[in-house]
C-alpha cells in the first residue's frame, strides 16, 4: 500500500437498497494507524459502510479508495490489505485451530515457508496456543472470537474491520478482546470497528464518528460524554 494520508477515502458514498437509502452522502477521510469506532442506533448504515469497505457490496454513488485503491475495481487488491472480524466467526468448527489458519494461509496464497512458525506465532498471541489443536466445535464463543482475529491478521492486513464483535462474548471475553484490539493498534494497524458498547468505544478508540439516518451527524475524538453526545445528535438512548 502507498503511504500517503489518507489511508481510507470514503468521497460522497450513498447506497440504495430496493429504492430505499441506507447512506446519504458519506464523506470521511482515515488516516493510516487510527482506530476509528463507527457508532449509531440500529439501521442508521454503519454495518453497511463496514460492508463497502470490504467490498461485500458496492456503492450506489461516489467512490472509496483504501491505500491508494478504488473500491470495488480494485478490490483484489484491497482485500489482500484488509482483515474482517465480525459477530460471524467465519470458522470451520470441524477443524481444529491451527487447522483453520493453515487453510485461510492457503485462501491468501501466503508462501509456506516458515507458515506454521507465523501459525504458531499468533496462536501464542491470541492466547490459543495450548488449544491450538482442538476442534473450533469446543471452543467457547470468545475463544472463536479470538481465532477470527487470529485469521484476520494472517496476511498482516493494514486494515482491520470489526462489525460487531463484542456480540455474546460474557465480561472475560470482552476483556480479553479489548486487550487485543489496544494490542491491533499499538502495532500501527488502522481499526475501524462498528459497536454498541458507547463505553467501550470511549476507552478503546480514538475518534467516534456516529451515524443517523444514512448520515454522519458527529465527528470527533472519543471523550467520556460520549453517550450524551450520542444522545443529542441522535436523539435516541444508546442501547446496553
Amino acid at each position: 500500500m502507498t503511504t500517503d494520508a489518507p489511508l481510507i477515502l470514503i468521497d460522497h458514498v450513498s447506497k440504495v437498497y430496493d429504492l430505499r437509502p441506507v447512506l446519504k452522502q458519506i464523506t470521511l477521510t482515515i488516516p493510516r494507524g487510527q482506530f476509528v469506532a463507527l457508532l449509531g442506533p440500529n439501521g442508521s448504515g454503519k454495518s453497511t459502510l463496514l460492508r463497502l469497505l470490504c467490498g461485500l457490496t458496492q456503492p450506489s454513488q461516489g467512490t472509496i479508495t483504501i491505500g491508494g485503491w478504488q473500491i470495488p475495481r480494485e478490490i483484489q487488491e484491497v482485500r489482500a490489505h484488509i482483515g474482517l472480524v465480525s459477530h460471524k466467526t467465519l470458522l470451520y468448527d470441524s477443524l481444529t485451530g491451527r487447522e483453520n489458519l493453515r487453510f485461510f494461509a492457503g485462501l491468501y496464497t501466503l508462501a509456506q515457508t516458515d507458515i506454521d512458525e507465523h501459525i504458531a506465532a499468533l496462536l501464542q498471541r491470541v492466547g490459543l496456543h495450548k488449544r491450538a489443536d482442538q476442534l473450533v466445535r469446543t471452543y467457547s464463543r470468545g475463544m472463536q472470537q479470538r481465532l477470527s482475529i487470529a485469521r484476520a491478521l494472517l496476511h498482516g492486513p493494514d486494515v482491520l474491520l470489526f462489525d460487531e464483535p463484542y456480540t455474546g462474548l460474557d465480561p472475560e471475553a470482552c476483556a480479553t478482546l479489548d486487550a487485543l484490539l489496544l494490542d491491533a493498534h499499538a502495532r500501527a494497524h488502522t481499526l475501524v470497528m462498528t459497536t454498541h458498547e458507547l463505553d467501550r468505544a470511549a476507552r478503546l478508540a480514538q475518534r467516534a464518528v456516529i451515524l443517523h439516518r444514512g448520515q454522519v451527524v458527529s465527528d470527533e475524538p472519543t471523550a467520556a460524554d460520549l453517550s450524551a453526545r450520542f444522545a443529542t445528535v441522535t436523539g435516541t438512548t444508546p442501547t446496553p
